[in-house]
């Protein structure tokens, strides 16, 4: 079968080319691939090509298909995996493999290290490591974008099950974030920030008392505020507040003052910027973890750190770099049962505008970026719709099912963008 893809074949080198898919093995499974989000990973990897650690050393011969927040419906199951999966079944990839018989060992993952599979890709073929690992997830959920966008829920649902606190006088670490404690999310109210701030609202096995919501973008507070509002934060018994910092002389002085100076047991930084490192490390209550979500572009990244605190005050930090498989059974039931991403989606767009896209991510302005591969179409931001639908009916009821969606993607939008694009 042929396939249309956007290949990596070195730094800032991306071609959308379509060639043929080998046959599938017994082991392995061909998929359709219906959307993507791009994810600021895959433009990392763009930019740095064969020194990135999970892309090939060989990616100029080898080429690789990017993308790894994707999903779609499987068309062919190998002899070896037909008692478990079925044509038809909607699926989405944890990309997060972990086993080091890969061609990376423990860093392979689709979207970066692998010839044949990708989200930003019409079809792909599903390789054996990643059908032993279980790395294949059935969804069964409306739509296709909240798989899709599973991936990166997983990634900050693994981020608050890896924070963890201790118990003065013993060495005992308990993981998660602190239930009914006090939590700040700094610069949180882009992409990952929305998910967090959603995840953190919805969950049902624990949750902050206090949640804090920072960022200097205004606009960008806003229409966060507008998404997951105080009102439903308080219904599920969270206190929640957006904050602009961006003209306030003493930030920390600020947060800690809704704390009545305690300090926070959880704070997330969703930027890599060092003044915000700074910010979280000086709230940070007894016992407070940091998690420094946001990945670096820079391998030579510093902060500094307050290490009295860490001796007296027993504060730590913990990093993570995705979800593994769990976090994204996780994410994918909560969407199965009704929650719903499309708040971190801004723009839509075809496979034609993948290269652009990835290559110019970091400039352009909004949330996530939904690539649906099997049809052409610019990038295009769902506030702009209303304008350009003046003589394209596409647009024009395209706009019309979001503005019944409070200005928001949907799976009605995406069932007639993929009937009629």
């Amino acid at each position: 079968m042929k396939t249309k893809a956007v290949r990596l074949y070195g730094k800032n080198d991306l071609r959308l080319e379509e060639f043929d898919l080998p046959k599938i093995k017994d082991e392995e499974i061909l998929a359709k691939v219906v959307c993507d989000s791009i994810c600021m990973s895959s433009y990392k990897a763009t930019h740095e090509a064969d020194i990135h650690k999970r892309v090939p050393r060989d990616v100029e011969y080898n080429p690789v298909i990017i993308g790894h927040e994707f999903s779609g419906e499987i068309i062919e199951v190998g002899k070896k995996w037909q008692e478990k999966f079925a044509a038809g079944d909607k699926f989405s990839i944890q990309p997060g493999i972990n086993d080091p018989d890969t061609p990376l060992g423990i860093m392979s993952a689709p979207g970066y290290s692998y010839r044949f599979i990708g989200g930003d890709a019409t079809y792909v073929v599903i390789p054996e490591e990643v059908m032993r690992n279980d790395c294949l997830l059935r969804y069964t959920g409306k739509g296709y974008y909240p798989a899709s966008l599973s991936e990166p829920l997983s990634c900050v649902i693994g981020a608050m099950h890896a924070n963890y606190h201790t118990t003065a006088g013993s060495y005992v670490h308990h993981p998660e974030i602190r239930d009914g404690g006090n939590m700040a999310i700094l610069a949180g109210v882009g992409p990952m920030g929305l998910a967090a701030i959603n995840y953190a609202i919805h969950r049902s096995d624990r949750q902050p008392k206090l949640m804090i919501v920072t960022d200097i973008d205004q606009t960008r507070l806003d229409r966060a505020e507008s998404l997951y509002s105080p009102d439903e934060a308080a219904r599920n018994g969270i206190e929640l507040r957006y904050v602009n910092t961006g003209n306030v002389d003493n930030p920390a002085e600020l947060l800690l003052s809704f704390t009545g100076g305690k300090g926070y047991d959880d704070v997330f930084v969703f930027a890599p910027v060092a003044p915000i490192i700074e910010q979280a490390d000086a709230v940070l209550g007894v016992d407070g973890c940091l998690n420094f979500f946001a990945g670096p572009a820079k391998t030579d990244f510093k902060a500094p750190f307050n290490f009295y605190n860490v001796h007296y005050a027993r504060t730590h930090i913990v990093g993570t770099s995705g979800g593994n498989k769990d976090d994204m059974v996780e994410a994918l039931k909560m969407m199965s049962n009704g929650l719903d991403p499309s708040g971190l989606i801004t723009h839509i767009g075809g496979l034609n505008a993948v290269i652009d896209t990835t290559m110019n991510l970091p400039s352009i302005p909004g949330g996530k970026k939904l690539i649906y591969t099997h049809i052409d179409m610019p990038l295009t931001a769902i506030s702009d719709f209303a304008s350009l639908a003046v003589g394209s009916p596409l647009y024009a009821e395209l706009h019309r099912l979001c503005a019944a969606n409070n200005g928001l993607w949907s799976v009605e939008a995406e069932d007639y963008l993929l009937a009629n694009a």
